[in-house]
């Protein structure tokens, strides 16, 4: 009798499920929050799914009223002195007042929304669909982040000049990526895994599972994110959010599973239609978006990064380290001294990353010019192998706007370099030779069954 009766209380008689009012609530401000994050931060990501030019790298939180309620919360509330940045990645001041200011509307929202529909039974409609779009929202994003680790672009191998700088002179955020890209096997296993849990959440049986996948996964890559400084622990910590949204209905079946040894029943989320056709039109209709969004990365992936920036770049024509064995300044020799910071020691021709200007060589790549103290100088560089001419400009727009560096160059060897030119209203002679990147043990090093 006892159990009718709360079976009765749970179900009412016109066979509509009643939520508690704590239930209720939750759902409410979850929702508002959640498609919040949605609408105001993965613009940011679809704009290369979707193959659209990027306008700003603000975008939906850049227009108004989200910018200027953003510059009000961060002068009146925080007391900011100075304008919030987007910083890099999502760790700019912007974007955390940004994802402060939702969560007060979201609070606010649910508060009014709580009083409007205080009389309404439960939400089981609305958290169907919804959860319909957090899978696919979460599935996209894990192919997006699991892409560019499959096709190893996120985190490429050590470039040249990350070879010859002191290991004490890298960022920590350097040193993860330099690690992960020095085993592009584990970079690419890593992938899988991510991809792994986008593909389970894509298919109704596996959502579960496909969640749990990407909580184990997105857990890791926070504790990472946060241990070296990432620039996406904001981001990354909504994505967690995304996973224990899905994972929130089963929590009980998963306590049975995992911690009381108990039966634990089936999975008690409704179809999306009544009828069987309709399920399986929207089946069909999954499928085809499933394969679009996995389509979508490997394309945007492989010629975006891979082509561009990663190892499938073209490398440019004085790729490589050149040592300098002679160096003259206005006509005068200068030995070798470490204290003569006016002298380089090498010259490194590459297509990487500026890690310090969070810049990328759009020409034909990136010089820079080492000093006796190991500091590196970096230009952008243009290279002319029919006229034999280098052409450098400063790669930081913000500072030596409009600087620029001119040489010709010979090569009586392939391993040999001569530059003549001016710099800084310096006359500079420079001869060089290739070193052999293979001598270093980082390079030359591989895996092996018996140490």
């Amino acid at each position: 009798m006892t159990t009718q009766i709360q079976v009765e209380q749970v179900k009412p008689a016109s066979g509509i499920p009643h939520w508690s009012i704590a239930a209720r609530i939750t759902f409410r401000f979850v929702f508002v929050y959640l498609g919040l994050f949605i609408v105001y931060f993965c613009p940011l990501w679809l704009q290369d799914l979707l193959f659209i030019k990027k306008q700003s790298h603000l975008v939906l939180g850049g227009i108004w009223p989200m910018r200027q309620t953003v510059f009000w919360v961060g002068t009146h509330i925080f007391r900011m002195t100075a304008s919030p940045a987007p910083g890099v990645g999502y760790d700019g001041s912007f974007f955390w007042l940004q994802a402060f200011c939702l969560l007060s509307i979201s609070l606010v929202a649910s508060g009014i929304w709580s009083v409007l529909d205080r009389r309404r039974e439960n939400y089981a409609a609305l958290h169907k669909w919804f959860r319909l779009v957090i899978r696919f929202v979460l599935a996209a994003l894990m192919f997006a982040y699991g892409m560019f680790k499959v096709i190893p672009a996120q985190m490429p191998y050590p470039n040249l000049f990350q070879l010859v700088r002191p290991f004490g002179q890298f960022l920590q955020m350097e040193v993860l990526w330099t690690y992960m890209g020095t085993a592009p096997s584990y970079e690419i296993f890593a992938g899988c895994a991510e991809l792994l849990g986008g593909i389970l959440l894509l298919i109704p049986r596996t959502v579960t599972f496909g969640a749990l996948v990407c909580l184990a996964v997105l857990t890791n890559v926070f504790v990472i994110d946060m241990s070296y400084n990432v620039a996406n622990k904001l981001q990354v910590l909504h994505f967690l959010l995304l996973c224990m949204f899905l994972l929130a209905p089963e929590f009980s079946r998963l306590a049975n599973f995992f911690v009381l040894n108990r039966d634990a029943a089936p999975s008690a989320q409704p179809r999306l239609f009544h009828t069987l056709r309709a399920n399986r039109i929207a089946m069909s209709a999954q499928v085809i978006l499933a394969s679009y969004l996995l389509a979508a990365n490997v394309y945007a992936t492989w010629s975006n990064y891979w082509l561009a920036y990663a190892d499938g770049a073209p490398k440019p024509a004085l790729y490589g380290i050149w040592d300098v064995d002679q160096f003259s300044l206005d006509g005068e020799v200068r030995p070798p001294l470490l204290t003569d910071n006016d002298r380089f020691r090498r010259v490194i021709f590459d297509k990487g990353i500026i890690w310090e200007l969070n810049s990328i060589s759009t020409d034909d790549g990136t010089a820079g010019f080492q000093r006796p103290d190991n500091s590196l100088a970096y230009y952008r560089a243009s290279i002319n192998v029919r006229d034999k001419t280098l052409t450098l400009t400063n790669p930081d727009p913000g500072t030596g706007r409009g600087w620029q560096a001119r040489f010709t160059f010979e090569r009586p060897a392939l391993n040999q370099l001569i530059l003549d030119g001016e710099m800084d209203k310096h006359r500079l002679h420079l001869e060089l030779h290739l070193f052999d990147r293979r001598k270093f043990e980082l390079v030359s090093s591989g895996f092996r069954w018996v140490q």
